[in-house]
């Protein structure tokens, strides 16, 4: 195999050639840079941020693919995957797992001592997400935490503190997540619940699309109460305003529970996330 094939095999390990995630790891941590900042933050910690978003995905990616390696040949949507279909050994993706976490932790080094505290909660959490699908319903409300977790380092990154602030924005991607995610676990019920994967599309039942409604208005409760925190004012509120249309439509999308409608849905979640970016950052220049 040559090397260009190895390294294409590594890219869709780390899922670099599906940015989905990144981007939806990106926008939140964004906004909390911006509201730590009061407007532009720090540049070397926005460049930090930015490559640490990324590194930090793959992390989560390969030890996602790393513990569902016997799983994931017996469904559809993920059958193809490196460690799944076999094109890639276990001992490879590990070493590539902790090359990529040490280039996380270098980037936190250059930071403050809160933020290096607080990235080994992260790198622990990671590590412990891909195996709650096996002994909880929820999988998808640790991955809340997981996915929200830069909010806290970001601001202590910018400011030496995590203050209250921080915490409703914690709550609002929270929320997000868990029902983004459960878009994305819709896609996967049928097969999820042939091999043993736990997921909340499969704890909620029926209720699916009502829970997902719930989780979305949690969300942009505390969205609009972090941006009442930071004083934002008439382009955030045309921000929300915006969340509030795309989620509407990702309900829409998820009405017949079908597997393609339910991961539109979950992809349209980065335009909802990159509308409420921009809403804030613009908000902010004038």
């Amino acid at each position: 195999m040559s090397v260009k094939d190895k390294l294409e095999i590594y890219l869709r390990l780390a899922r670099m050639d599906r940015p989905i995630g990144t981007l939806l790891l990106m926008w939140p941590c964004l906004m909390a840079l911006v509201l730590a900042a009061g407007g532009m933050p720090d540049l070397k910690v926005l460049v930090i941020f930015i490559i640490g978003v990324v590194v930090m995905r793959a992390c989560g990616c390969i030890i996602n693919d790393y513990a569902d390696r016997k799983l994931d040949s017996h469904v559809e949507r993920t059958k193809s995957r490196p460690l799944a279909s076999g094109e890639i050994s276990v001992k490879e993706a590990l070493t590539l797992f902790v090359v990529m976490g040490l280039i996380a932790f270098g980037l936190v080094l250059m930071l403050n001592p809160l933020v290096v505290q607080l990235s080994f909660v992260g790198i622990i959490l990671t590590i412990i997400y891909p195996f709650t699908k096996r002994f909880t319903n929820m999988p998808q409300m640790f991955l809340g935490v997981v996915w929200s977790w830069s909010i806290p380092m970001a601001y202590a990154a910018q400011t030496g503190t995590v203050p209250a602030e921080a915490w409703w924005l914690f709550a609002a991607n929270w929320c997000w997540t868990v029902a983004y995610d459960t878009m994305y676990a819709m896609v996967d019920r049928d097969d999820d619940l042939k091999v043993g994967i736990k997921s909340t599309a499969i704890l909620f039942g029926k209720y699916d699309r009502q829970v997902i409604a719930l989780f979305q208005l949690a969300a942009l409760a505390c969205f609009i109460i972090a941006g009442w925190a930071a004083d934002r004012g008439l382009v955030y509120a045309l921000g929300i305003i915006t969340f509030v249309g795309f989620s509407l439509y990702q309900q829409k999308l998820i009405y017949g529970r079908e597997r393609a409608p339910c991961f539109k849905a979950f992809l349209n979640n980065n335009w909802a996330g990159l509308s409420l970016f921009v809403a804030l950052g613009v908000d902010y220049l004038v």
